[in-house]
């Protein structure tokens, strides 16, 4: 029997080879484990072409652990975040710093528009206390894509430095440290890259990073310390995730084999336009226009028919083997559907029928 098919924005459908690679164990102090490691580490600076200038620094949890280490680290304690909010995720990124004590200013587009690069010139300029910056790549609360590059280039204009949640957009969309200016990207194991759950990581820049000695508000979430410790000695300072980082590199090696990033982004491209297209077959309408719409994960406006409630709805098509997402918009009631992992067009199909099913059960269309 298979598994439920994960149509969310992570963790999502693995495929047999990676979860196999979880198979073995390994000893966290181990040479092979430390080799492992490494091997990883410059595998993931590889994808933003970071040559010398960025390194890896792996952390054991979600990705918003490595979110908080980011911004615990990197930002002085008497340095300023401009957090640029349109969803959710913003919303987090701001309120973790807001808990850490940090300075913090918010810049909310609201739910239904990306970032607007003027806007943040404008507030940059009024604002001189601000240091740093931060960006949802691709917001996936309703799957936004924000103009990261034009933004980029007005935080680097403004003397200021950007750090990027990449966490829905890393190894899918296109992310060139030598064509966009920022200090840290981050992301995590169970997204574009399709491993599973458990080790976020943060790609910084190796000057600030270093630079950033005694910043951290927290002993666990320290990337200084995370990233020297592992630097002089080959380890991770605490108990690493050792079968997710073996499932990553597995994952790795399909991800070069199906063609990197580029070709990653072709099968999420053709299976957010194989949803979107089984969607309005069934008569339902996606929450972005198309050019907002990037191809990770699809936010649907819940049919206007009193027989729907998103519980039954979803009980539904998880009977059929597939697994959505509940809306997470406070204004209009939405429910998410994956575009990501290890799935194609027979997934895709397969979830629009079900969805036809259990609407049809349900009298709502």
């Amino acid at each position: 029997m298979r598994d439920p098919i994960l149509l969310t924005p992570g963790p999502l459908t693995t495929s047999l080879a990676t979860k196999a690679a979880m198979l073995n164990d390994w000893g966290s102090w181990d040479a092979t484990f430390n080799a492992l490691t490494a091997e990883v580490c410059r595998r993931l600076v590889a994808i933003i072409a970071g040559g010398d200038a960025f390194v890896c620094v792996p952390l054991q949890g979600s990705g918003t652990f490595a979110v908080e280490a980011a911004v615990g680290t990197l930002v002085p304690r008497d340095g300023k975040l401009l957090v640029l909010v349109n969803g959710a995720y913003g919303e987090r990124m701001a309120r973790l710093t807001r808990i850490m004590g940090r300075d913090l200013a918010v810049l909310d587009f609201g739910e239904t528009s990306p970032v607007d690069p003027d806007r943040v010139a404008r507030t940059l300029a009024a604002d001189p206390l601000i240091t740093h910056v931060g960006i949802i790549h691709c917001e996936t609360s309703t799957g936004i894509l924000n103009p990261l590059e034009a933004v980029a280039r007005v935080v680097q204009l403004a003397g200021r430095r950007l750090i990027v949640d990449a966490m829905s957009s890393f190894a899918v969309l296109p992310l060139d440290a030598r064509e966009i200016p920022f200090d840290a990207v981050i992301a995590s194991s169970n997204k574009g890259l399709e491993g599973v759950p458990g080790m976020g990581f943060v790609l910084a820049r190796r000057e600030p990073l270093l630079a950033a000695k005694g910043q951290a508000h927290s002993l666990s979430l320290d990337l200084h310390d995370q990233f020297t410790y592992l630097e002089q000695t080959g380890r991770w300072r605490y108990t690493p995730p050792t079968h997710v980082v073996a499932a990553l590199r597995t994952a790795l090696d399909q991800f070069d084999a199906e063609g990197g990033r580029p070709g990653r982004h072709a099968r999420y491209a053709d299976n957010c336009a194989r949803l979107l297209a089984g969607l309005a077959g069934l008569g339902l309408k996606p929450f972005l226009p198309s050019h907002l719409q990037a191809p990770v994960i699809v936010t649907v406006h819940a049919p206007e028919h009193p027989g729907y409630a998103f519980p039954a709805f979803y009980d539904r098509i998880k009977a059929a083997g597939f697994v959505l997402y509940p809306g997470k918009l406070t204004a209009v009631e939405t429910f998410r559907v994956g575009c990501i992992g290890a799935i194609g067009a027979a997934e895709i199909d397969g979830a629009v029928a079900a969805i036809a099913r259990a609407l049809q059960a349900m009298d709502s269309i």
